[in-house]
Order: C-alpha cells, then structure tokens, then sequence
C-alpha cells in the first residue's frame, strides 16, 4: 500500500535532507525504498553498512541515498551536516528513525536550513480508506480495530498472527531500542511500567502512584516515561489551560500508537484509536503545511471532562468527546463553552442518527468521521 506521506516527501527530495521519524515497523524503511526504483541503501545496525558510511562509499550515481537508524552513529547530525556542506543534492539524501531525532536539542550542530521531518504514523481509518480498494469503511475499522494499523499485521489481518507480532514487537524495543539509545538497565522495571500504563489508558496518570507502585522516586519515572516517547511507544496529551479556570486537572494522559493495549476496555481502545487519528492528523498538517497544532484534554477536578481539544493555529479549538453509542450531548460542552468558542463534536461509534444543534453542537458517527478526517474544515 502506498503512504499518504510519499508525494510530499517527493517534493522535497530535490532540495532538502529529509529526515522520517515513527514507531519501528509503522513502514519507514518500505516507504523510502519505495520513492525511486533504484537508491543506495544503508543501515546502520549492519556492521557493513557502518563501515561504507564511515568511508563514505555509497553510489553517488543513484538518486537516493537511505541511511535508516542513522541517529544510533554518534554525532550524526554534524556528520550529515558536512555531507551536504560538502558535496550538496544530488544525490538525494532521506534518513529513516524508530526514535525521536531531537534535532533541536544541541544548537552546535544543528541541521537548520538543511532539512524537513516527517513523522510517518501507522495507518489510521482516513489512510486506509484513501489507498485501501476495499469500499467497506466498517470492515476496515473492524480490522483496524482488532490487529492495530501497522501495515505488516493489518495487512496479515489475522488476529492470531497479531498477537504474536506484538510481542515480539514490544520486546525488540524494549531490549534492543532502548539498550541502544539509554544506558537504563532495569528492563523488567519499565516493563511493568507499560502494564500500568495500559491499565490507565484515558484516565490522568499520577507520577507519585506511578513511583509508589514501582518503587522509584518521581525524577525516574518522568525520565522513563520520555524514553518511551522518544522510542514511539506512547504518547503525552496535556491538559488544556488557556482561559480555563484554575479548576482544570494538571496530570498528563497518555496514549499507546497501537490502540490494541487497551485489551480489556472497548472504552478505553475507542478513545485511544481516536487519539492516534487525531495526533496522526496534526503532525501532518505541520509536517506538510507548517500549521503547528496540539492535542489536549479538558477536565475539572469534580469530574466535568472533555476527552479532546485540537488546538490549531489560527483557529478556534476542536472540541471532541468519544462515546460507544451515546447519543445524548455531553453535559461537559455547555461547562466549556463558557470559556471557549468553536467546533464540539460528540463521536458516536453505534450511531443511529447525525444530528447538529445552535450552540455549534454536533453529534456524529464516529466511523465516516475518522474516514474523512480534516481539522481544518472540521464539521
């Protein structure tokens, strides 16, 4: 299947190091070997391939050149940047990451100028539906639903077999990734980290019970929790504060990029493939666009909660809240409203009828929803 992303990076090939970042196996490696029908391919895991980089021996007579976990190389960056100081495009440069890059964190030897990102996402229903030939949006989200969005499982699409990939999926980052990247010995420790964060998936998570449970002080587990952010593991959705009272919950919510964790709780597993469409949707508009966007949640220390706010530049915010069949609004969007003006949008996966009301209210069904999914002309 191709990705939504391929003719963007395309585009900035000619000009531009481009640098795609995502979780291990969401499909970098297919996508940028299938850009050209002929490149040089290097990865630095293999010994080989490290040697060819250190004598900078590729084939400059190709028209790309992928350097896939290239940011294990120490001082990657100023490398790279001398490459295309040096000898500049052609040929094209495109380097692949299972781990965040943090281009910005050290000033020195920054590629600025030189490059754009891209986060390449599993799929998500709006991707499928647009590359998939199959009509039937519900059979896509069921599969979808069942064996994740990364492409090796969902196109497998047998359950089983699923399973079975995800184990092996997790250990590798958690035993190899993590080794590579941190000098964190305790594994079995963050593991069960994972396990207590499956089991909190949509509800605020506390650092002091996470640090009593486990038995490590706070400064640990914030640190261990970054890491497993910066290896695609999870991700961080902060509260929403501007112009919101005092009364607002500070405790972040996070999600897994595969929903399938939330095994247990079909609550719990909508709200995070909600999540996942979302986040997916505002990495692309900034990666492809320049419009920078957040992802948030609202809630009030007596319970009154708003499980999404996209928060768009420019534009008023989004407020969404996800329901399995639901209809009636959300007594939450009246609290909020007070405070904020723009989209509410109740998502209702067993959905009997659409409907809108005067207050800017709409109720839809979540499933063509996340089909067409467009926050900028949101309705």
């Amino acid at each position: 299947m191709d990705r939504i992303l391929s003719s963007y990076i395309l585009k900035d090939l000619p000009s531009k190091i481009v640098l795609v970042m995502g979780p291990r196996q969401c499909g970098k490696t297919t996508l940028a070997k299938q850009l050209y029908p002929s490149y040089d391919y290097f990865n630095y895991d293999s010994a080989k391939d490290r040697l060819a980089l250190k004598e900078l021996s590729w084939d400059r007579a190709k028209p790309l050149i992928i350097f896939d976990e290239l940011h294990k190389k120490k001082d990657w960056k100023r490398w790279l940047k001398g490459i295309y100081d040096t000898e500049g495009i052609p040929p094209e440069y495109l380097v692949t990451g299972s781990a965040k890059l943090n281009i910005h964190r050290k000033a020195g030897d920054s590629l600025a100028g030189r490059h754009f990102t891209y986060r390449l996402h599993p799929f998500d229903l709006k991707e499928i539906v647009a590359v998939s030939k199959k009509p039937d949006q519900n059979a896509l989200f069921e599969q979808l639903w069942n064996v994740s969005g990364f492409p090796e499982p969902f196109l497998k699409g047998d359950l089983t077999y699923y399973k079975r990939w995800r184990r092996t999926h997790l250990d590798i980052i958690l035993r190899q990734d993590l080794i590579d990247i941190t000098s964190v010995k305790d594994i079995k420790a963050i593991e069960t980290l994972v396990e207590l964060l499956k089991q909190r998936i949509g509800s605020t998570v506390s650092y002091a019970s996470l640090a009593r449970d486990l038995e490590y002080d706070q400064t640990t587990i914030k640190r261990w929790l970054n890491l497993l952010e910066d290896l695609y593991i999870i991700f961080r959705v902060t509260p929403f504060s501007k112009k919101i009272t005092r009364s607002l919950l500070k405790e972040p919510k996070f999600y897994f990029y595969d929903h399938t964790y939330a095994e247990e709780n079909e609550g719990a597993r909508l709200e995070n493939i909600v999540a996942c469409a979302l986040l997916k949707e505002i990495h692309f508009l900034e990666d492809t666009k320049g419009i920078k966007g957040s992802l948030h949640y609202l809630r009030t220390k007596d319970g009154k909660e708003i499980d999404f706010l996209v928060n768009l530049e420019k534009m008023p915010p989004i407020l969404i809240e996800v329901k399995q069949s639901d209809t009636t609004p959300s007594k939450a969007f009246d609290h909020f409203s007070k405070y904020l003006s723009g989209q509410m949008i109740q998502l209702v996966k067993v959905c009997d009828r659409e409907k809108t009301y005067p207050n800017n209210l709409a109720i839809r069904s979540l499933i063509p929803w996340l089909a067409k999914l467009d926050l900028l002309n949101n309705n």
